[in-house]
């Protein structure tokens, strides 16, 4: 349990680590690769080092040199055979973007996870990657893991996939289509979620000379019979945990900038600055940083259908904002590492605040928020949306805060400096 301290702020500057989406990335590209990369500014969080298991478990050679820099010699998108489970506690990503990598492979591979992680929906994928002659099934009938994947064909073509409940489906296809000798022509049963997850892939991936194209909304193509090129790649900072800092500029009316964030970042969590600004809140936008101070927040309209991760963040705030902030367009927030709106609408609720709760959207009215003892869910985002409360908030309590280590291992540690 971790007691908040409410207090005044000066404004601040800090510097937050790597991208967690885009640290997966590199280090799956740069395994895909036949040759030595170097990637720097790695988010070295629990999810991130079941990844670089699962990799090295795969064939990949993976060594930290350096406290910024690891080296990846890649097994040229062929890994090799590994007959124990690959266990993935409840990192989503890992799960749906290695199950396209395992299908490169000859043998068959097994991916599980923890409780949680067992009760998140893979079948749109599994069926996809059947419909590509690779063998891909759930070891029960609600097509969650643990998962078989046997890559027995690498003829590639025509697929379709249903990007309804994750984008990263899309994402662990486009990966692998370069690999097949017709390429993959990916058709979408309609417009993804978080879309901006898909360019953020395409963009690695391009960074590593692998072209990966956008057809249409629903239409993406990856030609065949590519190499990923070795190089040396950074690691831009990640803009979802920058966000509970912005966060903590907007409820305690300071100016708080996060270092090193370039306004043409492809990470959809950007998008939150434009979200805060909307509330009231004052945006200075420079040439490597970016800093928001809240001033009369006020309640919005806003769809996060490409910024869930932004969702329990601006759902805090809105706690403190005059009027209703409806937040639309977000049922997939149910499939997260916990059911994500009950468990907003439930912490809010405890601290005062009016929510109503729908399928696909939370309306919350501004109050005064009083303290409470915050559930997390084992939750990293519910942990460290909640703590912003706590600058402006006397009372509130973080349950089970070491659950944030999942994306952000020094979180506490930068947010006790505020």
């Amino acid at each position: 349990m971790k007691r908040i301290e409410k207090r005044k702020i000066e404004k601040r500057t800090v510097t937050i680590p790597g991208s967690k989406s885009i640290s997966h990335r590199m280090m799956i590209c740069a395994s895909l690769c036949r040759d030595r990369s170097l990637v720097k500014n790695l988010l070295l969080s629990q999810d991130i080092l079941l990844t670089i298991d699962a990799l090295r478990n795969m064939g990949a050679k993976i060594e930290q040199i350096d406290n910024q820099t690891h080296e990846v010699t890649g097994f040229n998108g062929r890994p090799i055979p590994f007959m124990d489970p690959i266990y993935l506690g409840n990192s989503g990503t890992s799960m749906r973007l290695l199950a396209g990598i395992c299908a490169l492979g000859g043998s068959p591979y097994v991916l599980t996870g923890d409780e949680r992680m067992r009760q998140r929906p893979m079948n749109e994928l599994l069926e996809a990657l059947n419909m590509m002659g690779i063998t891909a099934e759930s070891k029960n009938t609600k097509g969650t893991p643990p998962v078989t994947i046997e890559g027995k064909s690498r003829a590639g073509g025509q697929v379709v996939l249903d990007c309804s409940k994750s984008s990263q489906y899309l994402s662990a296809l486009m990966m692998i289509g370069a690999f097949m000798d017709k390429g993959l022509d990916i058709k979408l049963k309609d417009t993804p979620v978080s879309s901006p997850y898909i360019d953020l892939t395409m963009d690695v991936m391009a960074k590593f000379n692998v072209t990966a194209k956008k057809i249409s909304e629903v239409g993406y193509f990856v030609p065949g019979n590519q190499a990923y090129e070795s190089g040396t790649f950074f690691v831009e900072p990640d803009l979802s945990n920058a966000g509970y800092f912005w966060s903590a500029g907007a409820v305690t009316q300071k100016m708080i900038t996060v270092d090193h964030v370039s306004k043409n970042s492809l990470q959809g969590d950007l998008a939150q600055v434009d979200i805060l600004e909307k509330m009231g809140c004052e945006v200075q936008i420079n040439e490597n940083s970016i800093g928001v101070c809240g001033k009369n927040l006020k309640g919005i309209k806003v769809d996060m259908a490409d910024t869930p991760d932004a969702v329990p963040a601006i759902s805090v705030v809105a706690g403190f904002a005059k009027g209703k902030t409806r937040i639309s367009n977000i049922k997939h927030l149910r499939q997260k590492e916990c059911d994500r709106i009950d468990a907003i609408s439930s912490q809010l609720l405890k601290m005062g605040i009016q929510v109503n709760q729908g399928d696909d959207f939370l309306e919350i009215t501004g109050g005064i928020p009083r303290g409470a003892q915050i559930e997390t869910f084992n939750d990293h985002r519910i942990a460290m949306a909640f703590s912003v409360a706590g600058l402006a908030v006397e009372g509130i309590e973080i349950e089970n805060e070491t659950c944030v280590e999942k994306s952000f291992p020094n979180y506490w540690d930068i947010f006790d400096r505020l």
